[in-house]
């Protein structure tokens, strides 16, 4: 991997790390167990705080993941990979400050059901 690709990684690390450990964010385990209610409540229309590109960056970014098809093939040491790295971290990155961003929007909307645990 070259020095800007590792650049990039280092980068998105960070922003995960330093988005999980701000005073009264919500951890990194709150925001991963959100996830699944945070794609429900994307599909049936409830929660308009993504928008429709990044949602549309992050289904194409999970495709690019999932497809055998590459821009770089994989057969290429190392540089077949490292597109692939660099799109997961950017995924999981965008997806982690999404999620925090959706935790926040069910603590504070009107119709949560009582009871129910949102940590």
């Amino acid at each position: 991997m070259d020095r800007n690709r590792r650049a990039a990684a280092a980068g998105h690390a960070w922003q995960i790390y330093s988005e999980t450990t701000r005073p009264g964010a919500p951890s990194l385990w709150a925001r991963a167990r959100a996830v699944p209610r945070m794609v429900r409540d994307i599909m049936r229309g409830d929660y308009k705080g993504l928008g429709r590109g990044r949602t549309a960056l992050l289904v194409f970014g999970l495709i690019y993941i999932l497809s055998p098809l590459d821009a770089v093939p994989e057969f290429l040491p190392f540089i077949g990979v490292a597109d692939d790295l660099g799109v997961a971290l950017w995924l999981l990155a965008t997806l982690v400050t999404a999620a925090g961003d959706y935790v926040h929007w069910r603590h504070g909307h009107p119709d949560v059901i009582p009871g129910e645990v949102l940590t």
